[in-house]
């Protein structure tokens, strides 16, 4: 008989049935060395500098060769995967998840791909809400002007269609301090209870946004909803589990989903969302795929939408392993990232007159890096276009943002050395595998192309050229050799 070691538990026969739980491949627990997280991460493209793991993540060696057990094994025997190990798989991963991030137990956790998700699954309760009377027409949906644009739709997708009204609370950037969030949330909780006239059936709270990335005071807009009679909290954490502290019931929110794939060295695509067990609610929310868990609580629902691969969501124990072996656990990670990331912002900020978008205590592993004003970002075409040039020739990734809004901040971060409005901004990550060349090539792309002169103007479509242009000149201007041949 052949067998089949997974993450996990004990030897599996594929032959037969035992219903014993399957195993792990015991991975080292000694202290990982430099050599091993080399070899974790060798996989990665050597020739690129990887400035933005706040995107797509990353996964070492050790996970995906767990999460390719697990998928030999529903491989060999099917049925047996499904009847006598799956879910006692995935109960392992969310008993693990409750216990890393202050969830009361297991009861608590669903896991599902992405907080997407998490996001269709909360409004299309909301939406029914209001399609069976149990809110008003005219009922408000809150959420931040820089939610992330899929969540975005979610509610005008669900809960705007159903009869909400949507009000967003306009996020000043660049920061100076967190009081400025605080404050405009107040006022747009103000303006979206409309003197007592209407209700705030939910808020949309992000924990850190996207882009611009900011680390939002969570904890305490929550007890302001709490405060001003929100009906439920919904707080979108994407980024959160591994790049900052996250403790559930500390934070108090209704519902709260992160995904594992972007800080927790996951597999894509994999996700939490938790719910308070004592919560009447939590039994009314359902996956918006329906399969045959339906009805038997959202965890179960989850575990179950159909025939796919649930290995990113079996792995969770082998990623905890993984982390537990560097000095301070997933602590020691992310507070070694947050000062890595402040260090090498820093650097750049001071190489090209610029600034960081948000002081350090509101960012993790992530900051916002102003850019040379005489780059000439006047777009968010220019910010893709100019994105590309920077893969392209130089071989550097890293998001860019355009800045349209004009903020009350002082005017040390408004504009560069130079005198110029500071209109774009580099968000860039730092990881276990990151190295400080990689910043160094992102810091001398920019320095060149201000040296050379280079403007955004040069990527645009002229008026007579009906093509896209603004491709052909990347291409033309990427000619010059790649960094490092």
């Amino acid at each position: 008989m052949a067998s089949v070691l997974p993450s996990g538990g004990d030897a599996v026969t594929v032959n037969g049935v035992d219903g014993a739980s399957p195993p792990a491949v015991k991975q080292s627990r000694a202290p990982i060395t430099e050599a091993e997280m080399h070899a974790e991460f060798a996989h990665h493209d050597g020739a690129v500098a990887r400035l933005n793991n706040g995107s797509f993540g990353c996964c070492p060696a050790t996970v995906l060769a767990a999460r390719a057990r697990w998928q030999r094994l529903f491989l060999a025997q099917p049925d047996a995967f499904y009847f006598h190990h799956l879910k006692p798989g995935l109960a392992r991963s969310r008993a693990a998840l409750a216990a890393v991030v202050g969830a009361g137990d297991a009861s608590e956790i669903s896991l599902i791909d992405n907080v997407t998700t998490a996001a269709a699954i909360i409004m299309q309760h909301v939406a029914w809400s209001f399609v069976e009377g149990d809110f008003a027409r005219g009922d408000v949906v809150l959420m931040f002007l820089y939610t992330y644009n899929a969540v975005k739709n979610s509610i005008h997708a669900y809960v705007a269609r159903a009869g909400a009204t949507v009000v967003e609370v306009p996020l000043p950037f660049p920061l100076a301090s967190a009081d400025a969030i605080v404050a405009e949330f107040r006022a747009a909780l103000a303006v979206a209870k409309d003197g007592g006239r209407r209700r705030v059936r939910l808020a949309v709270i992000d924990h850190i946004t996207s882009m611009p990335t900011v680390l939002i005071p969570v904890k305490e807009l929550v007890a302001i909803c709490r405060e001003e009679g929100v009906d439920k909290v919904f707080v979108d954490a994407a980024h959160s589990l591994g790049q900052v502290p996250v403790d559930v019931r500390d934070i108090g929110a209704d519902f709260y989903a992160s995904n594992l794939h972007k800080w927790f060295f996951c597999p894509s695509a994999v996700a939490f969302m938790h719910t308070r067990k004592n919560d009447t609610v939590a039994t009314k929310l359902h996956h918006p795929v329906v399969s045959s868990e339906y009805g038997n609580g959202l965890p179960m629902e989850s575990a179950w939408i159909g025939v796919r691969d649930y290995s990113a969501q079996l792995v969770v124990p082998d990623v905890i392993d993984f982390v537990n072996r560097f000095d301070g656990g997933v602590e020691g990670i992310r507070t070694r990232n947050h000062d890595k990331v402040v260090e090498m912002g820093t650097m750049l900020a001071d190489a090209w007159g610029t600034f960081l978008g948000t002081p350090p205590e509101l960012c993790g592993s992530m900051v916002m890096v102003g850019l040379p004003g005489c780059l000439g970002i006047e777009s968010e075409d220019d910010t893709v276009n100019l994105r590309t040039m920077l893969r392209k020739r130089f071989k550097v990734e890293v998001p860019l943002y355009y800045n349209s809004r004009t903020a009350e901040v002082p005017p040390e971060i408004v504009k560069d050395s130079n005198g110029d409005p500071v209109t774009g901004y580099v968000r860039i990550s730092h990881q276990v595998y990151n190295v400080r060349e990689e910043y160094d090539a992102l810091r001398d792309a920019v320095a060149k192309l201000v040296a050379d002169g280079f403007s955004c103007a040069k990527l645009r479509p002229s008026d007579e050229q009906e093509t896209p242009a603004c491709m052909t000149s990347i291409d033309e201007l990427s000619a010059s050799p790649a960094r490092g041949s």
